[in-house]
């Protein structure tokens, strides 16, 4: 069900009848005000400024041929031509009714499902995983699981950093673990921080250190099975460690889903090669440049991007080429989707640009650099521990565990410890992934223990509590939700409203995956708990005096309430449970 949509469709054919372009935008929005109607058809007014005609008389002209009688009581011009739509509430009510006997809430899949590659998460397998890789990995996943609901065809595509110089120092600091007898499990790799912040220690100090570790890389890039071996020992017990974290937070990505650095390593040379035989790339102080002059700066100097090392070495440009041709060319990617750090927005402008000159993005491929904005302390810069370091995810994520404890302790609750444990656990993890998914994409965010973990306003405990609430009415009422079967009515002003947004699910997640988007989810469940929250208070449902009917068609309501929550919290990654 998209209500939006069904207007477009019958906007464009009353324009067209009306003699208007056939590319004239019909501008449909959601009316920011009851009294505005509950959508309006604003493209009279740009269409009359290109014909030099009135708007207002065209917007007539528009309604004369709009047909709309099957889910509108009334259509209206306001303002300089404005037309507003007043939907019936009948419409209304049977949509409900299909929607609450929907298994995904009709919400339709895709007439023309995309194969879509989304590349997410993507730590550097040198260390743990920080608070710098939350914003990539859950941003991605709730786009991941959006696009998955509506029926398109999704590739994840964890690109972890697993090649290059520092692995060269890593697998000569195990090589020497190992020969002094240290466990590996155990000790070598238990905490990754400690163990590189060691190997790089070694690499500045010990004098002989960093050349064996420079050799290695040599001999790693070149096949040695010796190095090989160490790398994949390092790499496995690395990626373990980020599993684990994935698991906690909730996130669908799995090993299947790696395709590293080192995946490409093999086809790097090929590029070169390529880009050199297209003239793409040239020699520059010995290194291979690709010189950009779309991007080029204020002194009409071209953007340089590098390609090859003087020294024949490959960079994160030459192994993003090849993801690029692997992406788009051989898994035939319709879309690919980057969720990194807005600082390497030059970076991917400069792969995307070299990538369509050289062929490896077909024409057909939209290639979306999706850049987020930074997780900041209470002070405004980048959020740090209280001595200056990283913040491992593990930690921050088992902190928030048992704040959310402290928490929910303070409430009365006759659940068992069992049950409080893993209340405390889906509330700390989505408080944590709710306070930063409500925040547009694009944006810094100050990180706020207090806010994020309250049950009050745009929190995830909130829209827990919330979903918790609405299942409480069945228990009291005796009523099973999973057959309850009855004919809405749609009588008061705030089953109307609620009706209304209940309806536009399919429509935020449009945006929400057009866009990148997550926020937009945020804020639509947000607005729909508060919605039912004013429902509730105005429309009893279990008082003593309800008519029958019309208690089982608030149910109704409710229900579909309780199931959209549920499911708009499940495509952001937040579990819920049945009580708080």
């Amino acid at each position: 069900m998209n209500i939006r949509t069904i207007l477009v469709e019958k906007a464009i054919a009353a324009m067209t009848a009306a003699g208007l372009p056939e590319d004239t935008n019909p501008a449909v929005t959601q009316s920011t005000r009851p009294q505005f109607g509950d959508y309006q058809i604003n493209g009279a007014m740009g269409a009359a400024k290109k014909m030099k005609s009135n708007p207002r008389e065209l917007a007539q002209k528009i309604i004369d041929q709009l047909d709309v009688s099957d889910i509108a009581e009334k259509t209206e011009i306001a303002g300089p031509g404005f037309i507003n739509i007043h939907l019936k509430p009948e419409f209304l009510a049977k949509s409900v009714e299909a929607a609450n006997s929907d298994a995904k809430l009709a919400v339709n899949e895709h007439t023309k499902p995309q194969t879509v590659v989304v590349d997410y998460s993507s730590p550097n397998l040198a260390k743990e995983m920080h608070v710098g890789h939350l914003r990539s990995t859950i941003i991605g996943d709730a786009i991941v699981r959006a696009l998955e609901f509506r029926g398109d065809k999704v590739i994840r595509q964890n690109h972890m950093g697993d090649w290059g110089t520092q692995f060269g120092m890593l697998i000569a600091h195990l090589e020497d673990q190992i020969s002094q007898g240290v466990d590996l499990e155990s000790v070598a790799l238990a905490d990754l921080e400690t163990f590189y912040r060691d190997a790089k220690k070694r690499f500045d100090d010990e004098e002989g250190f960093a050349d064996k570790a420079r050799d290695y890389v040599v001999k790693l890039q070149g096949g040695d099975a010796h190095c090989e071996k160490l790398w994949k020992l390092f790499i496995a017990t690395s990626v373990k460690h980020s599993e684990e974290v994935y698991k906690r937070l909730n996130v669908t990505l799995t090993q299947a889903d790696i395709m590293a650095e080192s995946a490409y390593n093999s086809e790097l040379n090929d590029i070169i090669s390529l880009l050199k035989d297209k003239d793409i790339a040239v020699e520059s102080q010995g290194a291979q440049v690709v010189f950009l002059d779309e991007l080029a700066n204020k002194d009409g100097e071209p953007s340089a991007f590098i390609v090859q090392k003087s020294g024949g070495g490959f960079l994160y440009a030459t192994t993003d080429l090849a993801a690029c041709d692997y992406r788009s060319n051989k898994l035939g990617a319709e879309r690919i989707l980057i969720f990194v750090d807005a600082r390497q927005s030059l970076h991917f402008n400069q792969v995307e640009l070299t990538a369509r000159k050289a062929g490896l993005l077909r024409d057909e491929t939209s290639y979306e650099f999706c850049p987020f904005g930074t997780m900041m302390g209470a002070d405004g810069k980048p959020f740090k521990t209280r001595t200056g370091g990283t913040v491992k995810l593990a930690d921050l994520l088992e902190e928030s565990i048992s704040r959310a404890a402290t928490k929910l302790a303070e409430r009365e609750s006759d659940l068992s410890d069992h049950d409080r444990s893993e209340i405390a656990r889906k509330v700390g993890i989505g408080a944590v992934k709710y306070a930063d998914l409500s925040k547009h994409r694009t944006s810094d965010y100050i990180f706020n223990w207090d806010s994020m973990l309250s049950f009050e306003g745009a929190t995830a405990p909130y829209l827990q509590y919330a979903y918790t609430r609405v299942r409480s009415i069945f228990r009291k009422s005796g009523v099973d939700a999973a057959t309850l079967s009855a004919n809405v009515a749609i009588a008061e002003p705030q089953e109307k409203a609620l009706a209304l947004k209940l309806l536009q699910l399919e429509e935020v997640l449009d945006l929400m995956i057009n866009e990148a988007t997550p926020h937009v989810l945020c804020g639509y469940l947000y607005e729909l708990a508060s919605l039912y929250m004013t429902f509730y208070e105005a429309c009893p449902v279990l008082k003593e005096g309800v008519e029958p009917s019309v208690r089982d068609s608030r149910l109704v309501l409710c229900n579909l309430v309780a199931d959209t929550l549920k499911t708009g919290l499940d495509l952001l990654g937040i579990e819920v449970m049945e009580q708080m």
